[in-house]
């Protein structure tokens, strides 16, 4: 017979933990005056290597004291090794399988000096999963599951989908919760892995055209947004977060950079949680590092209203922190200092 005391004081003493199932690869950026012509030669100003994928989202995560767990593939190599020292240096534990087999993947990441960006991908262990690789995963009481759009479109798409069908149904029977960010490529996403997507119902937060994209792979019909006086963004913000939320029948954040986020709960209300206005400097997206917030907020009590409020001040800071071009989580206490000085909230440092 199981030992039932034992495994109750074991999830009762369990931290809320943060785990994703998605893809970390390495990435090398190169800075050039000017791409190369097919046959040309030209040499890079700066090469810088760092980790990417879904590291940053749980670096920000992890910076705003949520226990960690990355769940996805890691190789073995030297590309896999650079995954592991970040992972050390930055308090995440990797729970996922190892493959002895294959190198984690990199990117080629070429910069020129008009704004451009140029992708070369070699896709390694990460991309090489199946139907039964996450099925160790088992959430605990208060655990929040990242699941990333990077994950939808290889091999390892097989095991996303036996875990969402493994959880689908009603998600306020769930004891944890389930954050899903769709990329920009949900044209690649299979209809079958799509509608159990939908049918696992979490939550989703999203940029505005991967919202838009969303909406129109569903079918969703759009309301016709009314023409304002300098409300015409709300407007449309607003129309999409209610129809889209309304066909998900889920929870839905759609981000909007400095404009913030808008917030919709299922059957109700649309709330726009402002954002913090900040000089852009970076040349990526600081969508992850409001994922990894919002996990973490989520993992620690916050209502997802306030954990998108806590995720729009992290990323304003994390595009502030912009280092060679990519946004830097920032840690709890800045982002407390941040809120503090606007509206006073009960966030503890």
């Amino acid at each position: 017979m199981a030992d039932t005391g034992n495994t109750t004081a074991r999830r009762n003493a369990h931290a809320p933990t943060v785990i994703s199932l998605g893809q970390v690869w390495v990435d090398i950026m190169m800075a050039v005056d000017e791409l190369p012509k097919a046959g040309e030669f030209t040499a890079c100003t700066n090469t810088t290597p760092t980790v990417d994928g879904v590291f940053r989202m749980m670096l920000a995560a992890r910076r705003m004291g949520a226990p960690v767990e990355h769940a996805g593939i890691v190789g073995e190599g030297p590309w896999a090794a650079l995954v592991r020292r970040a992972y050390e240096e930055s308090g995440i534990t990797h729970t996922g399988p190892t493959r002895l087999d294959a190198d984690t993947g990199f990117r080629l990441v070429v910069n020129d000096s008009h704004g451009g960006k140029t992708f070369i991908a070699t896709y390694g262990a990460e991309s090489q999963g199946n139907e039964t690789s996450f099925d160790t995963v088992d959430p605990q009481p208060g655990d929040v599951v990242h699941l990333s759009g990077n994950s939808l479109m290889d091999h390892t798409a097989a095991g996303i989908d036996g875990f969402v069908r493994r959880i689908a149904g009603d998600p306020d029977a769930r004891d944890y919760r389930v954050v899903l960010n769709p990329t920009n490529s949900l044209h690649l996403v299979n209809d079958r892995l799509l509608e159990d997507l939908v049918l696992a119902r979490p939550i989703w937060s999203c940029n505005r055209q991967a919202a838009y994209k969303l909406a129109d792979r569903l079918g969703v019909a759009m309301d016709e947004v009314p023409l304002t006086v300098g409300g015409t963004f709300d407007n449309e913000m607003r129309a999409l977060c209610d129809d889209l939320g309304t066909a998900l029948r889920a929870p839905l954040v759609v981000r909007a950079g400095s404009r913030g986020a808008w917030v919709r709960l299922p059957g109700g209300e649309v709330t726009h949680v402002e954002g913090f206005p900040t000089k852009a400097v970076h040349t990526r997206s600081a969508g992850t590092c409001h994922t990894g917030v919002l996990c973490a907020m989520l993992a620690q009590g916050q209502s997802l209203v306030e954990a998108t409020r806590v995720a729009n001040a992290a990323s304003s800071l994390a595009i502030e922190h912009s280092r060679n071009g990519i946004p830097v989580p920032p840690f709890r206490d800045e982002v407390v200092t941040l809120l503090d000085s606007v509206d006073p909230a009960p966030l503890q440092r």
